[in-house]
């Protein structure tokens, strides 16, 4: 039986140590196939949208200072299915942006099908090099399938590994929780959230007045995210109004439509970390954080000094977010993304085609999903530091989620034979980029009072300094 929008809320909700009673405040509208697929995903999209939007108001609530009624929330399906489909309905001057690349798919193996990632240039190239491919064929889809047809799945994966490329093997959901890695995530709730010791004096006074209610005004967020999924957790903080600061490497470049997607009320600055002036910037800017998220592989940034530990050690009242591709086990160092995530999960498998094809969810829910806690779990932190000016580390994971998921897979659910179509009308916006016109989706939850949509479009990648506002 699936489970409502309400359960699942609830579910999220106690792994992000909020009040229970709080779940009331959240409403839903709307039918519930927007996101038609066998696992439930239209009500998980509309569940973890409402838990950052519930968040949100939970943290304006503690932040009057006196006891006050929570600002509802309301999450539509219609509205949740056109935002975790945001890429898709991005467009700048009314072109589509964006797109996966061809071979960014799943390919039949000698004993199996395996997913790839071709989307960022470095990931192609580490693919052909495995495949041993010297040159750009004239039909790469076709020179790719040539080779991975003759050769066992658990080959590919170890040999496109080996050479810095992505690739993981379709698994059943049985398959999957046999696994070491799959095994140890099985129990796990879909956020780990552990407050520190250290107590700080540092709080927030009330929220703005005159305006909308935005519960994270006044938040200072530094930003190590790429690709979807910590971009849309700070895009939703940088909603409620915190100040959000995404910093990148400068020789690392963001995919153009991804950034424009996921930059949404926020700055972009470069800041190479190698250097000494890169490291002293960043001492500035941590000395006056309130959060700092982590996109990055496990221990790729603690030569930066931002172990998580660390930083909370040096900084007390601190919010610090861990996100990662797998979360902890054996694979817990590998690089990956949503659409690799969904393959030996057993996601892929359980919404396979009538002919038992690998089939992916109608959007990247892990990663969106996954951004919105990311969000609810940064605001009940902060919610928590009002009360008691102890900081906390949170830990999330596309695969923990992904877990957390597919507990709540129902063999005998069946796709709609003629899935409705989504009107995005209503659920879109326009911003003015760089003398461009961007549509883009608008928010999934709607919190009374509140902002409807970001106050400014994105920045150009890089484009502003690396100070807070």
């Amino acid at each position: 039986m699936r489970p409502t929008p309400h359960e699942l809320l609830s579910e999220a909700w106690q792994s992000l140590g909020g009040d229970p009673a709080l779940t009331a405040s959240a409403a839903f509208t709307g039918r519930p196939d927007t996101l038609p697929a066998r696992l439930p995903a239209t009500e998980f999209a509309q569940a973890v949208a409402a838990a950052a939007g519930l968040a949100g108001a939970e943290l304006a609530t503690a932040r009057a200072g006196s006891p006050s009624a929570l600002a509802a929330v309301t999450v539509d399906s219609e509205a949740a299915a056109i935002a975790f489909t945001s890429e898709r309905h991005l467009r700048l001057d009314g072109n589509p942006l964006g797109g996966m690349d061809p071979l960014s798919k799943f390919f039949a193996c000698a004993d199996g099908v395996v997913r790839l990632h071709a989307n960022y240039p470095h990931h192609r190239a580490a693919l052909f090099a495995a495949l041993g491919i010297e040159e750009e064929p004239a039909d790469p889809e076709e020179a790719v399938a040539e080779r991975l047809v003759m050769l066992p799945v658990a080959d590919v994966e170890e040999r496109v590994r080996e050479h810095g490329g992505l690739a993981f093997a379709v698994r059943t959901l049985d398959a999957w929780r046999a696994h070491p890695h799959g095994a140890g995530l099985a129990g796990l709730p879909p956020v780990a959230m552990r407050r520190t010791g250290a107590e700080t004096p540092r709080r927030l006074g009330p929220t703005p007045s005159g305006g909308p209610l935005l519960p994270a005004a006044g938040v200072r967020v530094l930003d190590f995210t790429r690709v979807i999924a910590g971009p849309v957790g700070t895009r939703t903080l940088a909603l409620l109004g915190a100040d959000v600061l995404r910093v990148d490497p400068p020789d690392l470049p963001e995919l153009p439509a991804q950034h424009l997607d996921t930059g949404l009320g926020k700055r972009s600055a470069l800041l190479d970390l190698r250097s000494a002036d890169g490291l002293a910037r960043l001492d500035e800017l941590l000395a006056d954080a309130d959060v700092v998220v982590s996109g990055y592989r496990p221990g790729a940034l603690t030569r930066f000094g931002l172990d998580p530990d660390a930083l909370l050690a040096r900084h007390p009242g601190l919010v610090v977010v861990t996100l990662s591709a797998w979360g902890p086990g054996p694979w817990s160092a590998y690089r990956g993304f949503d659409s690799l995530v969904q393959a030996p999960t057993g996601i892929a498998a359980i919404e396979a085609d009538g002919d038992l094809r690998p089939a992916a969810l109608p959007a990247q829910a892990l990663d969106h999903g996954t951004g919105y806690l990311l969000a609810a779990g940064v605001l009940r932190a902060l919610t928590e530091r009002q009360h008691d000016g102890r900081g906390t580390r949170i830990d999330l994971a596309l695969a923990r989620t992904a877990a957390w998921l597919t507990r709540h897979f129902d063999p005998d659910e069946h796709l709609p034979s003629f899935p409705r179509r989504v009107r995005s009308a209503g659920h879109l916006s326009q911003a003015t980029v760089a003398g461009a016109r961007l549509d883009y989706a608008l928010p999934p939850f709607r919190l009374e009072g509140g902002p409807t949509d970001w106050a400014a479009g994105p920045v150009g990648w890089g484009g502003s300094s690396a100070v807070w506002r």
